[in-house]
């Protein structure tokens, strides 16, 4: 039960960030955006490495001096992945007025919620790969460690939530209440995305030290091909970069304190 709601965290943290459209009028201004933009990135980025890239090679001590070698691979596995998934799943980005993936006859409303989905995935591979960790009892990740983390994707998914429900109702036409569970939705593939990968390594413990870099990889590559250049469009880019500064202290603090 305890690993249930573990992976759920996320998606309650996306959800909540959606019902911001019936408590907001507008769209959120683009200073506000890029922090929160830049926030997210942080929270990644700081999860990459203190939940992930460090454990992947402590896991791996056995290897002398070759323990860096599951977490290169795995890493580079992990953005390749998502660079795959990047050009065969057609969706578009908030700012941009140009499709991306294959051509597609789907409306604007559901390419947004696609580009965020894929946003999504990485993050909750890297929830459940850590519950996997913790379940195998050799890894040495904590309850405390793995919360912190869905704690700490929580608490980024929540800005997202409220920067894909909100532009949905204002820009796209639909109603509070449909761009809500749209906003919503885009956050199911997480839990998803964790129970797979704890499946996956229960059967696959040797492997774990790959699964918990190709997370990192996968998230890695969200923030620099996606995040990061939204965060630093336009005027003021300064204001991704303090919010980036700041989510990845808050992470790096929750990580280290809590795991």
């Amino acid at each position: 039960m305890d690993i249930l709601i573990g992976i759920m965290i996320p998606f309650i943290g996306t959800t909540l960030g959606s019902a911001c459209v019936f408590f907001l009028k507008d769209k959120i201004r683009p200073g506000i955006q890029k922090v929160l933009l830049g926030f997210a990135s942080g929270v990644m980025v700081a999860a990459s490495v203190w939940s992930l890239l460090i454990p992947a090679i402590e896991l791996s001590d056995d290897m002398g001096k070759f323990s860096f070698v599951p977490a290169a691979v795995g890493m580079l596995i992990g953005m390749a992945f998502l660079l795959l998934l990047d050009k065969r799943v057609p969706h578009q980005h908030l700012e941009c007025n140009t499709p991306e993936g294959p051509v597609s006859s789907c409306r604007k409303s559901t390419m947004l919620i696609l580009a965020v989905t894929l946003h999504n995935i990485p993050e909750g591979m890297a929830v459940g790969v850590v519950f996997a960790g913790l379940l195998s009892g050799e890894s040495g990740i904590t309850m405390t460690g793995a919360v912190a983390l869905a704690l700490g994707m929580a608490i980024q998914n929540f800005p997202e939530g409220a920067i894909i429900s909100m532009p949905l109702k204002s820009e796209g036409g639909v109603s509070r209440w449909r761009a809500f569970l749209m906003g919503s939705l885009s956050g199911v593939v997480e839990p998803l995305g964790a129970a797979a990968m704890i499946l996956l390594a229960q059967y696959f413990v040797p492997v774990l030290p790959y699964l918990l870099a190709f997370a990192a990889g996968a998230m890695i590559y969200v923030v620099v091909e996606e995040l990061i250049p939204e965060a630093s469009e336009g005027e003021h880019s300064n204001l991704g970069t303090m919010g980036f500064a700041i989510g990845f202290v808050l992470m790096m603090i929750l990580d280290v304190a809590l795991g």
